[in-house]
């Protein structure tokens, strides 16, 4: 009886350390797991969830030009992505993904036996699920605490959502390389396609990405990511999801994948000038993460036509300074159009290559316009009177300077025409001409004339403004001459017709500011005028076009900028041609040589696509034929003819002396 009593306190004794025991682990055990339930995150949280998401830029016509991102990626609906592809991701990721309820305790088995004899965490035996977890929620980091808060979250989103929820999330979360995260974003960046347009090996590659997705990417090394093609391949015919034609025809199938160009190489030089503007407007985190759609101003066509006449022009000036063992630094060159009614800008060039140098020089560069600068000037005259009929001399004329300098400027011809009309003097390009009516005129009104055409940049006030020596930028001066175009209304230059979110609805539309800044009739005038720079002077080799078109060459001392300037009643095109560092383009290189060609070729091409009517002409405008050179009216002697325009009683009165008043002449 006494052995059996101490054996009985024996057995209590350890039960109840038993006891303490369990409920020590357990406790323990219960309190770790309500600490890592505490630090984990609500999954209630997916309910409001919406992923990071790629904004598109679009052109006028729905291409799009341009992308900003975070993460690229493009949320898709499950029904959007082809069976194949979500039942290779199942096959190789989790095959057990629609039996389990978050964890796979089978492959969590040779998973940690795998570990074990590698002696460290080698595969992780991870579901679509815990996956997903993961990337939602969890950093990378490889350890117990990591893992444990992974299965818990898992199970939680299993109980709270259904299957096809989760996969649908996981596609489009997960990261499959080359900056792609989802699998509509590696669809378009690995194929140039939509998701739903993948075929079957297209799909095999993409589903063997999560595993390794710079390790199996087919940009890095193409014969491993075939190979892993096939593995994906196999385990869609060893679960049943394809037949061993499919199998066979599928994994014999070349890889093609879709150029690295990168989406907005159409307009990147535009892309990157709006983007300041979005993200002042719009903040950043939505610009980049908010998947929104912005309609942009870029017409296609136009765009691409003024590349290429841009590098067409470019490699034919540089053909006609090529010499042997002779490098040289490349010419660069710029593009604007703008519409001529609204300001939208329909293409923009900033140089010849992107990729090489980002610096565009259509909206940073600040250059001499050079005589572009001229109908400036001119155009004020007009507004103070002046008729295109008045006479200046064209003679040689000095200006003292300080130190006891003098200016002496000279006529690019180095010849001087005697007295002749502001016509003629446009349209010839006469400097001596433009500095004498400037001086008339005076400097500094003519600054504030030229800011109200809407150029912001700093100009010299000096008589040396009439040469177009006062910098500015390209889409300035283009903006200057809408207004010539636009009946004396300008209108603010824009990019962005309106900003969409991810659901459709609109955020955003900008409102350009605009204001009447020359009258009607001055604005009509002027083109006139400029439409004789075309007709016979300067600009006469774009004389062949048969549309209503008015213009203006501009060339800076030693040939450094070449520009040409013009528009018709629908568009205004501004080319500017140069080197960065400032240096010579060659001798003779005009604007009427290096710039006009490329406006020209631009012009032939998108002026189909524009109305073909004429400037609209003021009721207050007068037409007469007038003599060029003399201003008087024509009489059929006159040497130069032109059907000019003049506000209603301004016109010339006096004829052009006939022949016989001529020989009565010399006859006294």
């Amino acid at each position: 009886m006494i052995k059996s009593g101490r054996g009985w306190r024996k057995r209590t004794v350890i039960l109840v350390a038993l006891v303490l025991l369990g409920g020590i682990v357990c406790g323990s055990a219960l309190g770790a797991f309500l600490t890592l339930s505490h630090d984990l995150p609500r999954i209630q949280e997916l309910e409001n969830f919406r992923p990071s998401s790629v904004t598109k830029l679009l052109s006028a016509e729905g291409k799009v030009i341009g992308e900003f991102f975070v993460e690229k990626r493009v949320p898709v609906d499950l029904e959007e992505i082809p069976p194949y592809l979500r039942q290779a991701v199942v096959a190789t990721e989790d095959r057990r993904f629609y039996e389990h309820a978050g964890l796979d305790w089978r492959g969590i088995g040779r998973a940690l036996l795998k570990d074990i004899r590698a002696g460290r965490f080698k595969e992780g035996g991870s579901t679509i699920t815990q996956q997903l977890a993961k990337v939602l929620f969890l950093n990378p980091e490889k350890t117990i605490s990591r893992k444990l808060k992974e299965a818990l979250l898992a199970l939680q989103i299993e109980r709270r959502y259904r299957k096809d929820e989760i996969l649908t999330l996981y596609l489009n979360q997960i990261y499959l390389g080359g900056g792609a995260y989802g699998v509509e974003a590696a669809a378009n960046g690995y194929f140039g396609k939509h998701v739903w347009e993948l075929g079957l090996a297209e799909c095999a590659l993409i589903a063997g990405l999560p595993r390794g997705p710079s390790f199996y990417s087919p940009r890095v090394n193409r014969d491993r990511a075939v190979s892993r093609r096939a593995f994906v391949l196999k385990n869609l015919l060893d679960t049943g999801y394809i037949t061993e034609e499919q199998y066979q025809q599928a994994v014999k199938e070349p890889l093609r994948l879709a150029s690295r160009s990168s989406a907005g190489t159409m307009a990147p030089y535009f892309v990157s000038f709006v983007r300041p503007q979005l993200e002042e407007i719009l903040g950043e985190n939505l610009l980049y993460r908010g998947g929104l759609t912005i309609q942009t101003t870029i017409k296609e066509h136009w765009q691409g036509v003024a590349k290429e006449a841009l590098q067409n022009g470019l490699a034919a000036l540089e053909a006609r300074h090529r010499t042997e063992d002779e490098e040289t630094e490349q010419p660069q060159g710029a593009v604007i159009i703008l519409d001529a009614y609204t300001g939208m800008i329909r293409a923009m060039v900033g140089g010849r290559n992107y990729e090489s140098s980002q610096f565009n020089r259509a909206t940073q560069a600040y250059r001499q316009p050079g005589s572009a600068f001229k109908p400036i000037i001119y155009a004020y005259a007009l507004e103070k009177g002046y008729t295109q009929a008045d006479r200046i001399w064209d003679a040689p004329v000095s200006y003292p300077q300080a130190g006891g300098k003098v200016w002496e400027p000279q006529n690019y011809s180095g010849r001087f025409e005697g007295e002749i009309t502001l016509r003629k003097g446009l349209e010839i390009s006469e400097n001596i001409v433009t500095i004498k009516l400037l001086e008339r005129l005076g400097p500094s009104p003519v600054v504030d004339f030229a800011h109200h055409l809407g150029i912001g940049s700093v100009l010299r006030s000096n008589l040396s403004l009439a040469l177009g020596t006062s910098e500015m930028v390209l889409l300035e001066l283009a903006s200057a001459y809408q207004v010539f175009a636009n009946g004396g209304i300008w209108v603010e230059p824009s990019g962005i017709v309106e900003v969409l979110d991810h659901n459709g609805r609109s955020l955003w539309k900008p409102v350009p500011a605009s204001r009447l800044v020359l009258s009607q009739e001055s604005g009509y005038i002027l083109t006139d005028m400029l439409k004789g720079v075309i007709r016979r002077g300067t600009g006469r080799a774009a004389s062949h076009l048969t549309w209503p078109l008015a213009g203006k060459t501009g060339t800076t001392e030693k040939s450094k900028d070449a520009l040409f300037v013009g528009y018709s009643p629908a568009l205004v095109t501004a080319v500017w041609v140069g080197k960065d560092s400032g240096s010579s383009l060659g001798e003779k290189e005009t604007g009427a040589r290096a710039a006009l060609p490329v406006w020209r070729d631009i012009m032939e091409k998108v002026l189909p696509e524009t109305r073909p009517e004429d400037f609209e002409r003021p009721e207050a405008i007068t037409l007469v034929r007038m003599d060029v050179r003399s201003g008087l009216l024509a009489n059929g002697e006159c040497a130069e003819v032109v059907e000019a325009a003049f506000i209603t009683g301004t016109e010339p009165t006096e004829h052009c002396p006939d022949s016989r008043d001529q020989q009565l002449e010399k006859f006294h």
